[in-house]
C-alpha cells in the first residue's frame, strides 16, 4: 500500500508536464510570429463575418485611442487582406487616423507601427492589436450580426 502512494523520483507530476509544455510552447510561437520590428505578424480568419469584423475592429480601435491619441498619428497597419485588416483600416480612418499599408512616410511624421490578432477559442474570438508601446487585448463572442465584448480589455505598456 505504501508503494502505490508513492512516486518515483523519474516521474513528473501530471501539472508539471503541463506547466513545461505550455512554457516551451509560449516560448517558441513568439519566435515565430515575430515580425522584423519586433511586433506579432497580422493575421485573422476569413471566415469572421464582415458586420462582426466591424463590430470587433470599432471598439478596439476606441480603446488603442483612448490609449495613444486620438488621430494624432500616421498608423503603418500590417494587413493579411483578411475582412478583419479591412474592418480595421475603416475603423482607424473613421477615428481621423492617417493609414498607410506599405507606403514610405515622411521623415518627420510619427508612424505608429500596428499588428493584429484574431484567434478562434472555444466558442468566441481573442482579439489583440499591438503597437511598439501598447498592447491591447479582449475576448468577444461572435454572431452573424455583430459581436459583443465577452472579458475585460486588456491592456499591456511597453517601456
Amino acid at each position: 500500500m505504501l508503494n502505490l502512494l508513492r512516486r518515483s523520483a523519474n516521474s513528473l507530476g501530471p501539472f508539471r508536464c503541463l506547466a513545461i509544455a505550455s512554457g516551451l510552447a509560449m516560448l517558441l510561437s513568439g519566435c515565430q510570429s515575430m515580425g522584423t520590428d519586433g511586433l506579432a505578424a497580422s493575421a485573422a480568419p476569413p471566415e469572421i463575418s464582415g458586420p462582426a469584423a466591424g463590430a470587433i475592429a470599432g471598439d478596439m480601435v476606441s480603446r488603442l485611442a483612448e490609449q495613444i491619441g486620438q488621430g494624432k498619428a500616421t498608423v503603418a497597419l500590417k494587413q493579411d487582406g483578411s475582412p478583419f485588416g479591412q474592418a480595421l483600416e475603416a475603423a482607424l480612418k473613421g477615428w481621423g487616423y492617417a493609414v498607410v499599408t506599405d507606403q514610405k512616410t515622411d521623415s518627420g511624421a510619427a508612424v505608429i507601427p500596428l499588428a493584429y490578432l484574431i484567434v478562434p477559442y472555444d466558442g468566441q474570438v481573442l482579439a489583440r492589436l499591438s503597437t511598439s508601446s501598447v498592447e491591447l487585448g479582449r475576448a468577444y463572442t461572435v454572431t452573424t450580426s455583430g459581436a459583443t465584448p465577452a472579458s475585460a480589455l486588456s491592456l499591456m505598456r511597453r517601456g
